[in-house]
């Protein structure tokens, strides 16, 4: 009797266990995105109307999708490659980067008209967005980020570097830019007053490619995707003061600031959940996704991470939908 006893408890805890394994993330739904063919590239949403858009690489289109209905609602076609988004509610604009051709395009209102288009060279590519400024930064060619003027949809000026940055980020706090230059194996750091680099971190590998600002820790997160791991530069002196393992082929990494947590989504399948509360980074668990699945976005405003699920032989393409757990 007491070696049942004894199987029953130990079941218990392996059941709680597990829920405590499972915790971070609890997928709440998947929002079909139809007749997707092949890859799936960046997203932004839209608070006001809660509407989410998704870069369709492959098919030539970007998806707009109501996240409270679940359902998608339409699609901006005859694109060019669609990469980066970006959307700014002072303007009510999406901005869509287009690689294949290298142009900017501007879609405003609810029926995103397109309302303007700035040609930029090959490999448009990411896009963030100063809304304090209304400044959209839009990566393109061998190596520039260029500086568009929201309100009057005309490029201001080019920031010139030495290689196309594969992801880069805006510190509003210090009016810097830092930037991920994988073939100069390097972390470019760029003062917005001057448009111009300033210093270059050598990061002794030539994978770098997603970034993330951790404003509490006064760091600069970058992935490595080979071999596969996150380390933590410091922006007071540039140097690595914490690393950590993470899934294979990563393409986008959030900041959970209210949870003190790295969310780092991964073409194996996997969302890293990491804890970084203590200062210590560490890995919570790898939340399983779909093969592919590389591409996210989390959402603050709504307290929602987004991963964007390519069509597999298995399933069509998705938007799977996960909500934070305390």
């Amino acid at each position: 009797m007491k070696s049942i006893y004894l199987a029953v408890a130990g079941v218990i805890c392996l059941g709680i266990a597990q829920a405590e394994a499972q915790s971070s993330l609890t997928l709440e739904s998947k929002i079909p995105l139809g007749e997707v063919r092949g890859r799936i590239d960046h997203m932004a949403f839209d608070p006001m109307r809660r509407r989410l858009f998704v870069a369709e690489l492959e098919n030539d289109s970007v998806a707009i999708v109501d996240v409270d209905a679940g359902t998608l609602l339409r699609n901006i076609t005859e694109l060019k490659g669609p990469q980066g988004l970006g959307y700014l509610p002072s303007t009510d604009t999406l901005f869509v980067a287009n690689g294949g051709d290298g142009s900017l395009r501007m879609f405003q209102g609810a029926e995103y008209h397109e309302v303007g288009r700035i040609q930029l060279k090959e490999d448009a590519d990411n896009i963030r967005i100063d809304p304090t400024t209304n400044q959209v930064f839009v990566s393109h060619g061998d190596g520039a980020i260029a500086i568009i003027d929201a309100q009057t949809r005309r490029k201001i000026s080019d920031i010139e570097l030495s290689a196309h940055p594969e992801s880069f980020q805006l510190d509003k706090r210090t009016n810097r830019i830092y930037a991920n230059d994988p073939y100069g194996q390097a972390v470019v750091v760029i003062d917005r007053s001057i448009g111009k680099p300033i210093a270059a971190w050598s990061t002794g590998n030539g994978s770098n490619f997603p970034m993330a600002l951790n404003e509490a820790s006064d760091a600069v997160l970058v992935v490595f995707r080979n071999p596969a791991r996150l380390a933590a530069f410091s922006t007071l002196t540039g140097s690595i003061v914490t690393s950590i393992d993470t899934c294979r082929d990563a393409d986008d990494m959030f900041v959970d600031a209210r949870r003190k947590r790295v969310y780092v989504s991964c073409g194996e399948g996997v969302v890293d959940v990491i804890n970084t509360a203590d200062g210590a980074y560490k890995r919570l668990e790898g939340v399983r996704t779909s093969e592919g699945a590389r591409t996210s976005l989390y959402v603050p405003e709504i307290d929602r991470l987004f991963v964007a699920a390519r069509a597999t032989a298995q399933a069509p393409a998705a938007i799977h939908v996960y909500r934070p757990q305390p």
